[in-house]
Parts: C-alpha cells; structure tokens; sequence
C-alpha cells in the first residue's frame, strides 16, 4: 500500500488546485476520524480520503470518468475495497461497504465546514460551534454544491447527522493548520 508522504506527493504532483488539495487533506482527517471510531484501517481509510479526487484536473470536463480515472492510476497501489470507495464517492456506483459509504458521506461535509468557517467572525475551525454548522446544513443554498442528501448517508455507517457533523469538525480541527483555518 502507498504510505502517506508518497500520496501527499502525488497530491501535489498531479493537483493544480491549492484548494482542492485542502479538500483532499480535510477529507482525509474525517475519513481517519470515521476509520477510528469504526475499528477500521486508520492508515487505508485516510490515505483513500487524501487521493480520492486525485485525478480532477484530468476529469474536470470529463465527470462520468472522475473516480475511475484515481482508482486506475492506484490500481496496483491500494487494495481492492479502497478503489471501490473511490469509484463509489462521485455516485458513479453504488457505496457497498462502509468504507465507501464513509467517503460518500465525508467527501460533501469537507465542504460545508470550510465554508461555514469561513463566514465565522473568527474565519476559523477553532471558533467555529457545531450548532453553526447545522445552522449552515439547514440553509440549502449555503454551500449548495455540499449535498445535503448525501452528508445524511452517515446514518449507513451508524452516525446521526449531529454526531458526525461533530466528529468532522473536530477531526478538520486536527489539521486546520494544514487547511489555513
């Protein structure tokens, strides 16, 4: 399996966006976070969260291939239940597991905590409440492009909305120095 120094150079080789490699690195913390909580591969589900959207600069035009393209370039690098969980998270396929479930539901909740950071006075994760957040969760058109729908589908891997929202933002406070919030 890739260990993490070498996707993070992945990461920044093949993501042009600084933005979107926060995306990835928040979205790695939470999938940490969910792999604890579970029992699960800490390692393996946080290094599937950091290289997730490793190929949308390539798929950016090309959105029915975005997944399938990370999960190609992986192949031989991360085990077969990780690719799935790639290729599952655009919605392409179905989750089957919990882990693919887990970055089905922590690739949108990324989103919607960076921006509801961003709109708090403090401008950062550490001042930033869990009630503002599902105050944010509940105004549709805030973050509008963080599905809603699918942050609900914490409830396939046994969290309610409150709690995972809670166990996102203080997995994203872990590495909010990394995240400039």
């Amino acid at each position: 399996m890739i260990d993490r120094d070498t996707a993070l150079e992945l990461v920044n080789k093949s993501v042009s966006n600084e933005n979107l490699i926060k995306h990835m690195i928040a979205t790695e913390a939470v999938m940490r976070a969910l792999a604890f909580r579970a029992g699960e591969d800490v390692d393996l589900w946080g290094i599937t969260g950091l290289l997730h959207d490793l190929d949308y600069d390539e798929t950016v035009n090309d959105f029915p291939r975005h997944g399938y393209r990370t999960a190609e370039i992986l192949e031989s690098q991360l085990p077969p239940e990780a690719l799935h969980a790639i290729r599952a998270h655009p919605g392409h396929i179905p989750p089957e597991s919990s882990f693919a479930w887990a970055l089905f539901c922590a690739d949108p909740i990324t989103g919607l905590i960076t921006a509801a950071s961003l709109m708090h006075p403090s401008h950062t994760l550490a001042g930033l409440q869990v009630k503002s957040v599902k105050k944010r969760f509940k105004d549709k058109r805030f973050a509008a492009g963080a599905s809603r729908e699918q942050i609900l589908t914490c409830s396939e891997i046994g969290l309610e909305k409150d709690e995972f929202l809670e166990l996102a933002l203080n997995a994203m406070r872990g590495v909010s120095d990394q995240l400039g919030l």
